[in-house]
């Protein structure tokens, strides 16, 4: 049976620091924020109750300037751990060498993209690179228009797909301070949870979608593409059930849209056992976009096409990013390819995910506040409710144990309706004694702020 809440009908909790609250914090970090404020502006955001001055990071652990390190459970644009050495090593050989764009002739990104095509399907053959996730997205949005003759875009209504002026359009996470453009549709995260289990999520799914379709046709935008995270990271985190995203994909096709899987949380093994969230579901995107994880904190992001959707767009469109592609990133890049398959992280991410998955779902048991505990590999979410019965997103508990795990030194975060949805996202080196740490402490955190 459906829950009464709608997702994506509130505004999230924020996981940040209120600086009306200024005065309370220790004269050092209260000159710096100070700082921040004066050099950078209101637009900027500190991460926690209790802002945290980092200063050297190594592994999956961050040090602040005094010495104190933190368990990193939330970062994965260091996907392959904080100032790898084996990354560290190609960025400053690559920059002692040459660092220029792709208008001259380099073996290094023929090379990179090789090796990175290779892990899509054989479907995907082209790939064009930028900085950021954004702009690939923006890239990914600008070929489906030109490729469909259509404008429409849908998308699902918690999602977060970048910051540009176009992608921000589309990225209903934004709030109501970012309106979504009058050619987006929003259609349900599946949250079997909410829906009242696998089945009912499909089945809403492709009544949902029919009805965008039908709309934006109906409004004369037609349909120029479904985006949709692979792990649906800013919904609340949604792996489950397999398959599901089929017959939604199918309409699409069929309205004449394409389907754009938005990899850049969920990809490059993260998920475990694949190289890419949408390979779980048994899917060949037109487009596959990626961003963070790929340079481990270098600038690269990507978008990958089936050819077909580049001839005329190559033909009559000029697309050149001075950076995007450039050889500096890409060594960072090809070096965070070696690393996850010499260190056989994909794996590793599996089965260390596993583990945390099935403790957290262990403890959870105890807690009424607790109603479900999802994700795949080292991506995992642990929805936080007002009570298990009316499954009512609570994002003041979850904040609480956020900053509660802040406090003890573990940094995660939240995601999904209200800011509901603990965010556990750790880089993919993230070890058993690794994970230990982690359940240690959030044992003692939700005993302390859950009832």
């Amino acid at each position: 049976m459906t829950k009464a809440f709608t997702p994506g009908a509130s505004e999230p909790m924020v996981n940040g620091f209120d600086t009306s609250r200024i005065d309370e914090l220790p004269p050092r970090t209260r000159g710096q924020v100070e700082a921040r404020d004066r050099l950078l502006g209101p637009g900027y955001r500190l991460f926690y109750e209790d802002p945290v001055e980092i200063v050297r990071g190594a592994g999956t652990l961050l040090f602040d300037a005094d010495g104190n390190d933190y368990l990193d459970v939330y970062n994965n644009v260091a996907s392959v751990g904080h100032c790898h050495p084996f990354v560290v090593d190609a960025i400053h050989r690559q920059l002692s060498t040459l660092n220029t764009n792709t208008r001259y002739i380099q073996q290094s990104i023929l090379t990179y993209s090789e090796q990175f095509l290779a892990t899509m399907p054989a479907e995907i053959g082209h790939v064009m690179f930028t900085c950021t996730g954004s702009e690939a997205n923006d890239l990914a949005m600008r070929v489906a228009r030109y490729h469909t003759g259509n404008q429409g875009v849908i998308v699902t209504a918690g999602a977060y797909h970048g910051l540009t002026s176009d992608v921000s359009a589309f990225s209903p996470s934004l709030g109501v301070g970012v309106p979504l453009g009058p050619h987006v549709r929003t259609i349900s995260a599946p949250d079997r949870l909410r829906h009242g289990g696998n089945d009912a999520v499909i089945a809403t799914m492709q009544r949902e979608i029919r009805a965008a379709i039908a709309d934006l046709e109906r409004h004369g935008f037609g349909v120029a593409a479904f985006i949709a995270d692979m792990i649906f990271s800013s919904d609340g985190i949604y792996a489950d059930p397999a398959g599901f995203l089929q017959p939604v994909i199918e309409e699409v096709h069929n309205a004449g849209g394409l389907f754009i899987a938005d990899e850049v949380q969920p990809g490059f093994g993260r998920t475990g056992r694949n190289w890419w969230g949408f390979q779980r579901h048994d899917l060949v995107p037109d487009i596959v976009t990626t961003g963070k994880p790929m340079g481990n904190g270098i600038p690269i992001a990507a978008a990958a096409f089936r050819p077909e959707l580049l001839v005329e767009f190559g033909r009559n469109i000029r697309y050149f990013n001075t950076f995007g592609g450039n050889s500096v990133s890409i060594a960072a890049a090809q070096a965070v390819l070696d690393v996850i398959t010499g260190d056989e992280l994909m794996a590793n991410a599996d089965r260390v995910g596993r583990y945390i998955q099935a403790e957290i779902d262990s403890m959870a048991g105890r807690y009424e506040q607790v109603a479900e505990v999802r994700g795949a590999g080292l991506f995992v979410g642990v929805d936080i409710v007002t009570d298990r019965e009316s499954a009512t997103p609570d994002g003041d508990a979850a904040l609480r144990v956020v900053n509660h795990m802040r406090r003890r030194r573990v940094l995660i975060s939240a995601s999904g309706p209200r800011g509901s949805v603990l965010k556990v996202r750790p880089p993919l080196p993230f070890s058993m004694a690794d994970a230990d740490r982690l359940l240690e402490n959030l044992a003692v955190v939700l005993a302390e702020e859950l009832h």
